[in-house]
């Protein structure tokens, strides 16, 4: 008898438990999200994430809460982010590098991209520019090609740190032509650049809404760009895959992560959400104006881009032989 009352009891403890989880879903959100970027404040990853924070959280109807973790080439705010409760209150930014680089980069990583984070929608995906000084003498990818084997390693270019799309993009570069050239990083893209315009470097690979304004100023001048085709922004520069070098495509990425074990219901709500936000005509005004493409999909059509980014870049990685600093 007492057998019996005790799986009696035990039922109704697991029956009270299976609604409430249940409920708890479905109530989704009825408190604040924090939301983590991986990177500083006033960046680009930054600035798209209080952006769409702000469009999900009258969509939601709760305050969503940026917090900037930087650090580590974006791996203390991702590790953050994938040891949260997974109970859809932590979300945050998953950015190029640290979703599909760092794990090769660096060897060492306290989280694991793809057993630690769920995939959420893609936000954004944009091409990089190549870009030299207005007094450069090269005004093609050829003229650096040529200049390049003429004399290895000898023609620089500058990047905003080890392992960001600045850097393999250029690498990738390299490997597809056949050429040495010598990496000078700096601490920021936009200190890259700077030196470009000054005349210490020789080239860049730099994003295109960081770019467009000096190109537009004359400070620099645009070479080619890593998409498959060319840019309405810049209608007459040449990409990569059209002169010759079909593997030179680069689109920086970013989009919507969470722990893993957030529940499907609540995954499922935060890309719902996010979807209807990216097609705010005043939100996609501005990416496309910065030379970006719109994101938006499944979580597991985000969750592709990750796996297939994440086999290109560490076999990059690998083969220019990478280390981080």
């Amino acid at each position: 008898m007492r057998f019996i009352q005790r799986l009696f009891i035990c039922a109704l403890c697991l029956g009270a438990i299976i609604p409430t989880t249940s409920f708890a879903q479905s109530n989704y959100p009825n408190k604040p999200i924090n939301f983590i970027v991986p990177y500083g404040a006033g960046g680009g990853a930054d600035s798209r994430s209080r952006q769409i924070a702000l469009k999900m959280s009258a969509i939601l109807k709760q305050p969503i809460i940026v917090d900037n973790k930087p650090g580590a080439g974006g791996n203390i705010g991702t590790e953050f982010i994938a040891k949260a409760a997974p109970d859809g209150y932590t979300i945050g930014m998953g950015n190029f590098a640290p979703m599909a680089v760092n794990k090769t980069l660096f060897g060492n990583l306290r989280y694991d991209p793809e057993t630690d984070l769920t995939p959420i929608v893609l936000i954004e995906k944009g091409p990089l520019v190549l870009v030299v000084n207005p007094s450069s003498p090269y005004k093609t990818v050829q003229d650096i090609v040529a200049a390049a084997k003429a004399k290895p390693g000898i023609l620089t270019f500058s990047s905003g740190g080890i392992g960001g799309s600045h850097h393999l993009s250029a690498e990738l570069f390299e490997q597809n032509a056949g050429i040495e050239m010598i990496h000078v990083p700096y601490k920021s893209g936009s200190a890259g650049l700077t030196d470009l315009m000054a005349g210490n470097v020789t080239m860049m690979f730099d994003q295109m809404y960081s770019a467009m304004p000096s190109i537009k100023a004359d400070k620099i001048r645009a070479i080619a760009i890593t998409s498959k085709k060319r840019s309405p922004l810049l209608p007459n520069i040449p990409s990569f895959s059209e002169i010759g070098y079909p593997k030179v495509e680069v689109l920086n990425w970013q989009g919507l992560i969470a722990p893993k074990g957030t529940p499907k219901a609540i995954i499922d709500k935060l890309n719902a959400a996010a979807n209807e936000a990216l097609q705010d005509p005043t939100l996609r005004e501005l990416m496309l104006s910065q030379g970006n493409e719109i994101g938006g999909g499944s979580p597991a059509d985000f969750a592709a881009l990750i796996k297939a980014e994440s086999v290109k870049w560490g076999a990059v990685v690998k083969t220019a032989n990478i280390k981080p600093e």
